[in-house]
Order: structure tokens, then C-alpha cells, then sequence
């Protein structure tokens, strides 16, 4: 059974989906997305999570959505991690394992560095340590800058706000062939994230993701970002990597996912035949990895 909820923080309205199991008592999996994604993007996920005697909460990110634009614009991962804190506790709930995609499992990084008594566990899919990757990421493998153009093109006022609507919003669908080449995104999926993309302010909001954290002066280290300080992971994280990623170089994983930052234990999964979007492309897969580890490093019921 599925529950639209609206998740709150402070003035901010977010729409999620809890799917429940039929025990009040299983814990949950919160789902964070990322760009240019919304919270269907686990759908592959929740029958899978909800036979192994999970509920699941799908939630759509600061932004994504107009009841969710902050008046401060505030869009820093730090903000954003509040946010999740305050979902957990309205929730009601002391522990949760929680999964995050692209930017969601930047936010997930930090909110787990922040707050690791507040997860069991977290599984980060195609995104390494953000600060590693800062610190390193680049100088170890020079050709993940080529990669990651677009974070710097989707700085530029004014010309990346048009660029990133004109034609439909051609560029997405881009992106989204690029970064995972074998996936087809269907017709019915590309019309659900237009119509969130075509909301007003979303493509401002979804832009201030990269100006306000990933910044040129903040990838070559110049300037600290707002969670720079967050680099010890106090939880047990399964970081998931694509082999074909054409946004984040899955080498990138070998020299930013270190055990000194990782006390609490990781694992790093690297999944063949998959790129950016693995979740959807190999969600059989996936499924599987997200179920052991939560399942090796649950404690007690919530």
C-alpha cells in the first residue's frame, strides 16, 4: 500500500510516498534522488524492499517542487540535510537506513557524518565522498574533468537556465543518455519529470544544487562548501558504482572511498553493463546488494 505524505521543515512542504509493510514495526528506507531525477526513481526498489520486511519512503528533494523553495534560496547540502532530519523526526522514528542517488547521496554523505545516530546504515549510489573528490577525485583521474563539465556549464547564470529548458528540456534527456548509455528512458517516465521540471522555480533550484556546491573555487579546493567538514562517515555505507558511468568516472571510487573516513565499515560494488542510473538499469542487482547490507547492519527494531 502506498500513502502520499507531505514532509515538512519548518515552511517547506515535500511530497513523499510511504510504502508500507504490513507490519508497523519494520524499518524503514528512506530514498533520496538526484538530478535530473524525482522520487519515482526507486520504483525498481520498493516491491524488492518491502518483501525483505522493509516500509520504504520515497521523498522528492528541496526544490523539485514549488511548495519546497526556500524564500532564503538556500540550497546548500547542509540545508538539505536538515531537511532530512527533520522528515525522520516527524516520522517519528529513531533510526532509518537511507539510500541516496546523484545529489541525494551527497546529502546522505553529510547527513549520516552529521547525525550517524540517526541511521542503521546508508547505501550511496554513483557518487563518491564528495570531499575525497574534491581533495583528489580530479587529481587522480584528470579525465573525470571532462565528465564533469556540465557542473561548471550549469553555473552560468541566465544561459544554463535557458539551455536547460529550451527544446523540451533536450538537454536532460542528454544527460541521461550520456550517463547511462544503455538505459532507455520511456515516454511515460520522461512526461513525469517534465512535469516536474516545468514547475515554477524548479530549474532555478534544481541549478542552485551546482552554484551553491560545486562552485569552480570549491572543486579546486579554493573555497569550502558547507559540509567540507563532514568527512568522517560514522555509518556503515555500501557505495554502488556503475562500470559505463558517463557523469562520475567509477575509478573515482579507488582513491575517494577510504577507510580512514569510514570507521563504522564500507563496501564498494562496482556493477558491470550499468552507468549513472544503475538503480534502474540493474535493479535485480542492486536490490540484492541494498538488502544484505541493510540487513548486516541493522541493530534493533525501530
Amino acid at each position: 500500500m502506498v500513502k502520499t505524505l507531505i514532509l515538512k521543515n519548518d515552511d517547506l512542504a515535500f511530497t513523499a510516498y510511504h510504502y508500507k509493510n504490513k507490519l508497523d514495526s519494520a524499518p524503514l528506507v528512506l530514498c533520496l534522488h538526484g538530478f535530473p531525477d524525482g522520487p519515482q526513481t526507486f520504483r525498481h526498489q520498493v516491491n524488492d524492499l518491502l518483501a525483505a520486511g522493509y516500509q520504504v519512503i520515497t521523498a522528492t528533494l528541496r526544490g523539485y517542487e514549488s511548495s519546497s523553495i526556500p524564500i532564503d534560496g538556500d540550497y546548500t547540502i547542509t540545508a538539505i540535510a536538515g531537511d532530512v532530519l527533520a522528515w525522520i523526526d516527524q516520522l517519528g522514528v529513531k533510526k532509518t537506513h537511507l539510500i541516496g542517488h546523484d545529489w541525494g547521496a551527497a546529502v546522505a554523505y553529510a547527513v549520516a557524518a552529521s547525525a550517524p545516530d540517526r541511521f542503521y546504515s546508508i547505501a550511496t549510489i554513483a557518487i563518491p565522498h564528495p570531499q575525497r573528490f574534491m581533495q583528489k577525485g580530479l587529481a587522480k583521474i584528470p579525465s573525470q574533468a571532462l565528465k564533469s563539465w556540465y557542473m561548471l556549464f550549469n553555473q552560468l547564470p541566465v544561459i544554463s537556465d535557458y539551455f536547460l529548458q529550451r527544446n523540451d528540456f533536450a538537454f536532460i534527456r542528454y544527460l541521461w543518455k550520456k550517463w547511462s548509455p544503455s538505459y532507455h528512458l520511456s515516454s511515460d517516465d520522461w512526461v513525469q519529470l517534465r512535469n516536474s521540471f516545468s514547475q515554477a522555480g524548479v530549474v532555478e533550484a534544481m541549478l542552485s544544487y551546482y552554484r551553491q556546491n560545486a562552485s569552480l573555487g570549491q572543486m579546486l579546493g579554493l573555497k569550502n562548501s558547507s559540509s567540507s567538514q563532514n568527512m568522517i562517515i560514522n555509518v556503515p555505507n555500501l557505495c554502488i558504482t556503475g562500470s559505463e558511468d558517463g557523469c562520475m568516472d567509477t575509478r573515482l571510487f579507488e582513491h575517494t572511498i577510504l577507510e580512514c573516513d569510514h570507521p563504522k565499515g564500507f563496501k564498494v560494488e562496482r556493477i558491470d553493463d550499468a552507468g549513472h542510473f544503475v538503480h534502474l538499469e540493474k535493479p535485480a542487482i542492486v536490490n540484492k546488494l541494498l538488502i544484505d547490507w541493510f540487513k548486516s547492519n541493522e541493530l534493533t527494531g525501530l
